[in-house]
């Protein structure tokens, strides 16, 4: 049987590592490499027998059918990535806000799926990735709101001036440039703003404790941390292994990504 080029990759690297100095380092690079392979093979598998529609969750039912354009994809296909967020999701929808700005939208999992929510809301999707912005263009094209979706570049602090007639909620998730593009000062506009934004400690420690301090004034302020949810699993999973049951809920996150959702006093 022919290996696939994933296969032969993953291999080739683990051969690398298995040149160095034996260390837990190296372990634990050769343990997220084999890791990330699996969960590959469990998303196709996924999509093979449950098709590319969301199983569950707030975008249930949203064709995925373009791929991660980084992360796990398999959690995204089953509705269980970022469990912890579906409370917020669900108060951003029965809220109807006039404009939502994903900014760091990726492949358009947020942006595409409010769209399809909310079918009267204007959707800013942004993303410095080339990339990002075609998948996310290609899947607003799957799930027939490409006239909704506007994908544009990067965000500027001027941008969120829009938010000061506009009544705005800002999903932020660009790994660690947060600390620098979310400032009330420099960008007033998001002191009107309703902010759900990914505080990426594990890149630079601190953030989190930086921006709750920064927006206190304006903002009530409320952190929401990791949670796994193990109910969108299919029940053909259960002829799975323990370990690829995991892996299909794994994010493929290496610390801590707390999220703060901040609404105005």
């Amino acid at each position: 049987m022919t290996a696939s080029p994933l296969t032969v990759e993953i291999t080739e690297r683990l051969r690398l590592l298995a040149l160095q100095p034996p260390d837990v380092q190296t372990l634990g690079a050769a343990l997220r490499l084999l890791a990330k392979w699996r969960s590959a093979l469990v998303s196709n598998t996924l999509s093979q027998r449950s098709g590319t529609r969301i199983l569950s969750g707030p975008f249930a039912g949203m064709d995925y059918g373009v791929g991660a354009s980084e992360g796990s994809q398999t959690a995204r296909l089953m509705g269980c990535y970022e469990a912890s967020l579906a409370p917020v999701i669900d108060a951003i929808v029965a809220s109807e806000p006039a404009l939502i700005m994903d900014v760091g939208c990726a492949e358009g999992y947020y942006a595409v799926g409010l769209a399809r929510r909310l079918p009267k809301t204007r959707i800013l999707a942004r993303d410095a990735s080339e990339k990002a912005k075609a998948l996310c263009t290609a899947l607003a094209a799957l799930n027939g709101v490409a006239d909704r979706v506007e994908i544009g570049g990067l965000v500027t602090h001027a941008d969120f001036d829009i938010a000061l007639g506009t009544d705005t909620v800002v999903i932020c998730d660009i790994e660690g440039g947060e600390t620098e593009l979310l400032d009330p000062v420099a960008a007033p506009g998001l002191t009107h703003a309703r902010i759900l934004v990914e505080c990426h400690d594990c890149i630079t420690p601190g953030i989190t404790a930086t921006l709750t301090a920064r927006f206190a004034p304006s903002h009530q302020v409320r952190r929401i941390d990791r949670a796994l949810d193990a109910s969108g699993l299919p029940p053909w999973m259960e002829e799975l292994s323990d370990l690829d049951r995991l892996l299909a809920l794994w994010e493929w996150r290496t610390g801590p990504t707390p999220w703060l959702w901040m609404t105005p006093k």
